[in-house]
């Protein structure tokens, strides 16, 4: 970003203790769900986000705003990780890590690390597409978080990355390069550009975001880890340094843990924003927004003088309704909405289109219909982040003995409840679950019959993302088992899914439909 010093005032916690939520302002977080390690850029009047997606497809979400607060999905980036082949299973924590987003040369790009395989490019001439195929910019170990950026000054462009210590024996260190303009290759083996060992207390250093602002060389990168860690700036007047630091966000005496790693973005008006996240365990990582100001000896101040804001007045905007990503469906002729996303992936005849409303979906036969974690047709959305109800219809179609489906909250621990069929033909309602440490679920209350052969399915999710099953197989709904506390995987919150399985074997075992699927207030 190259801009010009703005001084955009943020009152203090003395002036304004205790703020209210007013029709001129807004409430964090701005996005309650998993968005994880977001990144921003504007166009025109538009404001553009994205965030990990790690092994689910489609994967790199592209979500839209106009005002900075509300915020729609409107597509995916990447339609498969590749190589296809690394990712026909569930690999939970690895794939797509912290993009970053940028528009250069009339095009979109997006900059992703696979901590596997290396640094990967896509490009496209509009947000929606089409988006190139993966170019493989820099193949190695451990390489993360990768940014670009092109100086519009000198026409140079560079890149900085980060590092994960569980691939590569390296952490806490950032490396720049050159990079050519075309965003296809880079023009040296790079440089450690900032070393935080160098810098006392500093540790976990990450997620950079590279910018030009001032003359000075600009990245915006978090250290301290996620759920307890800051936001740090620095800055030189150089791109390989040396640098200066200043830790510009952290928690202070507010509750939101951890505030780091997110996107600087500035408004037409000139008013400076930061979206970042919070690490909110089931929940996943969420996103607040925070004003922005830079002071006289040039350095930036988020939030409220360094500590994340929790209402706040609107950005200088034209008024926007009120808008988040969608969660319901009524999968209409079987097409399932841009908010689902499966944990690996998909193959052809998962879900098959019809000329009614409703998902239907196959019962893939797979050797691991025991361990919800390691199928890859499990149809996934987030995990809202606010006390929650959420209803499906089910029907069971499959008559093969043992096919399955259900409605699930999957993490390192899952639970689900759902309909199976039986060795004599007749279908129950069956729930499920399995601890973290579990190799396969149990029962977690006993079966019933469900002569019709299809349910009414409800999980209210409570406080602390704590989930208590209902059902309804025409008798009126009634509880199930205990109640389930969600749980994320290491870096990924826990995730709502629809899936039909069946035992392994030959030849088709049949399908089941999903009809009405809500998310409404608890």
């Amino acid at each position: 970003m190259t801009a010009e010093t703005n001084p955009n005032p943020v009152p203090t916690a003395e002036t304004n203790p205790h703020p209210v939520p007013t029709a001129e302002t807004y409430t964090n977080p701005v996005l309650n769900a998993d968005w994880s390690d977001p990144d921003v850029v504007r166009v025109g009047d538009d404001f553009y986000l994205t965030a990990s997606s790690f092994s689910r497809a489609p994967g790199l979400p592209l979500l839209h705003s106009r005002d900075l607060v509300n915020w729609t999905l409107v597509g995916h980036a990447l339609e498969r990780l590749e190589p296809a082949g690394e990712f026909r299973s569930p690999r939970h924590d690895c794939g797509v890590w912290a993009p970053a987003l940028r528009h250069h040369d009339d095009r979109f790009w997006i900059f992703w690390g696979d901590p596997d395989q290396g640094i990967f490019q896509i490009n496209a001439p509009e947000i929606r597409g089409p988006w190139t195929r993966p170019h493989l910019l820099k193949e190695g170990k451990g390489l993360i978080d990768a940014c670009p950026l092109w100086d519009d000054e000198t026409g140079e462009a560079y890149l900085v990355h980060a590092w994960a210590k569980s691939r590569s024996g390296i952490k806490n260190r950032l490396t720049g390069h050159r990079m050519h303009p075309d965003g296809t290759s880079l023009l040296d083996e790079g440089k450690v550009i900032v070393d935080g060992d160098r810098i006392p207390g500093w540790f976990t250093l990450e997620g950079p975001k590279l910018y030009r602002h001032d003359g000075w060389f600009w990245i915006f990168a978090p250290a301290g880890s996620v759920e307890t860690g800051w936001q740090g700036a620095f800055r030189s007047r150089g791109f390989f340094g040396p640098y200066e630091e200043k830790i510009v966000l952290e928690q202070k005496d507010t509750d939101v843990n951890g505030p780091h790693q997110g996107g600087w973005v500035r408004t037409p008006s000139g008013e400076d924003w930061f979206l970042h996240f919070q690490q909110r365990g089931a929940y996943g990582r969420v996103v607040h927004l925070q004003p922005m100001r830079w002071t006289a000896d040039g350095w930036p101040v988020l939030g409220d003088e360094g500590a994340p804001v929790a209402v706040y007045e609107k950005p200088d905007l034209p008024p926007q309704q009120a808008a988040a990503p969608a969660t319901d469906d009524d999968f209409p002729g079987g097409r399932f909405g841009r908010q689902w996303q499966w944990t690996a992936n998909p193959q052809d005849g998962w879900a098959t289109q019809h000329s009614g409303d409703g998902l239907r979906l196959a019962c893939v036969r797979s050797a691991d219909a025991h361990d919800l974690r390691k199928v890859p047709s499990v149809l996934t959305q987030r995990l809202p982040g606010v006390p929650s109800v959420v209803e499906v219809e089910l029907t069971l179609h499959g008559e093969e003995p043992g096919a399955r489906a259900g409605l699930a909250v999957l993490g390192d621990a899952f639970s689900w409840i759902g309909l199976q069929r039986g060795a004599d033909g007749t279908v129950h309602l069956v729930h499920r679950f399995a601890e973290a440490v579990a190799e396969k679920e149990r029962d977690a209350d006993h079966p019933r019959l469900a002569p019709e052969g299809r349910a009414r399915l409800r999980i209210e999710i409570g406080t602390g993302a704590r989930c208590r099953f209902f059902y309804d197989v025409g008798d009126g709904p009634r509880p199930s088992g205990q109640v389930f506390a969600a749980t994320p995987w290491r870096w990924v919150g826990a995730l709502l899914g629809l899936f039909a399985l069946a035992p392994a074997g030959p030849g088709q075992a049949g399908a089941a439909s999903f009809t009405q699927f809500r998310i409404s207030p608890l």
